[in-house]
């Protein structure tokens, strides 16, 4: 709603020693942050939380000058300071970013948190096997996006869930999942059924609520599920723990067929895992075998409507906000995001 948000403006800081001022270019907008606000992790008043892509202006920090681009966590604010001493979001330092080797905006994206969430959730706790069958719910979405392209590396027979029939046609065709299931279909759990004709053996779970029902009885013995996030569940006001709620929805199914059952907490994977993550990730783009999309929306003013329609469903990829000039884009992607168009467009579709 638009009373939850307030828009403040105040003098760009400077930086202390071992401080550095940076510019937003990119906010990264996902399903997550809903539960920042109702935890009471950001209280009234707060900035809200978000990853970003900045440049710096300014820095008392050796390691980086002013120009560089970096990943760090600048919030919704168009300048931020990042290092010590800095209390807001000071869990996670800044990474240096080489726009040649890719677009700088998939730093909050394939190439940032959201990958690696995914290849923790896939890859790491679900391991994937040549021959299963893997479903991942919200696949049109950023982490739905990958962790479904991580499965199919593997050899899995992928099934995406998605909303709209373009949406699905995307998940389908342009990133190569073997089907795609729409839940708005009033035959949705008939429709799931017959594109897991062997049953379920991953389930990497982004939406709770009646997708996470339908998929239920398919599940196969000693499967595997990956609790990303439920979507389906964050405007709702009901004080009582989604998760908890979650688990007891499913308890007959997990116990009757051994399903591990995996929470998925990306900070739990990046100091053993960001490393092997990045290396592997950027060869699979380079290679053509994981495919992206962007859904930007211009101007920090635009974050509110943006994450708005993240959690309606209305988002198509992965969501960001332009909130600075990015320097980094060429003539032709310029035109293209200036006409919205994405930038990270599928190759070849």
């Amino acid at each position: 709603m638009d009373e939850d948000f307030t828009w403040r403006e105040s003098d760009v800081p400077a930086p202390g020693p071992g401080q550095m001022l940076t510019r937003t270019l990119y906010l990264s907008l996902d399903p997550y942050q809903w539960g920042y606000r109702r935890s009471g992790m950001e209280r009234p008043g707060d900035v809200c939380h978000g990853r970003t892509v900045s440049q710096v202006i300014e820095s008392r920090i050796p390691e980086y000058a002013p120009g560089d681009f970096v990943f760090n966590t600048n919030g919704w604010q168009t300048h931020g300071l990042t290092g010590d001493g800095v209390s807001i979001f000071r869990y996670m330092f800044p990474r240096k970013l080489d726009p040649a080797i890719a677009p700088i905006s998939t730093a909050v994206g394939i190439l940032g948190m959201l990958g690696l969430t995914a290849y923790g959730g896939m890859v790491v706790q679900c391991q994937p096997k040549p021959g299963e069958t893997a479903v991942v719910s919200a696949a049109s979405g950023g982490v739905g996006q990958a962790a479904g392209q991580m499965a199919r590396i593997r050899g899995c027979r992928v099934v995406g869930i998605a909303g709209r029939a373009e949406k699905c046609a995307f998940v389908r065709d342009g990133l190569g999942f073997d089907a795609c299931v729409s839940h708005l279909s009033e035959s949705f759990a008939d429709d799931l059924a017959a594109a897991c004709p062997d049953g379920i053996d991953i389930y990497f779970e982004n939406v709770g609520g009646r997708v996470f029902e339908g998929v239920l009885p398919l599940l196969n013995r000693r499967s595997r599920i990956t609790l990303c996030g439920m979507i389906s569940q964050y405007g709702n006001t009901d004080r009582r723990d989604a998760g908890e709620v979650w688990r007891e929805t499913g308890k007959r199914y997990f116990d009757r067929q051994e399903v591990a059952v995996h929470g998925l907490a990306v900070r739990n994977f990046v100091e053993d895992y960001q490393d092997r993550f990045l290396a592997e990730m950027s060869g699979w783009i380079r290679d053509g075998l994981v495919k992206y999309r962007e859904d930007v929306w211009q101007g920090l003013e635009r974050a509110p409507e943006a994450f708005r329609a993240l959690l309606a469903g209305g988002n198509f990829g992965k969501t960001l906000v332009a909130v600075g000039d990015d320097p980094t884009l060429d003539a032709e992607l310029r035109a293209r995001r200036d006409a919205g168009d994405t930038l990270g467009a599928v190759p070849g579709v």
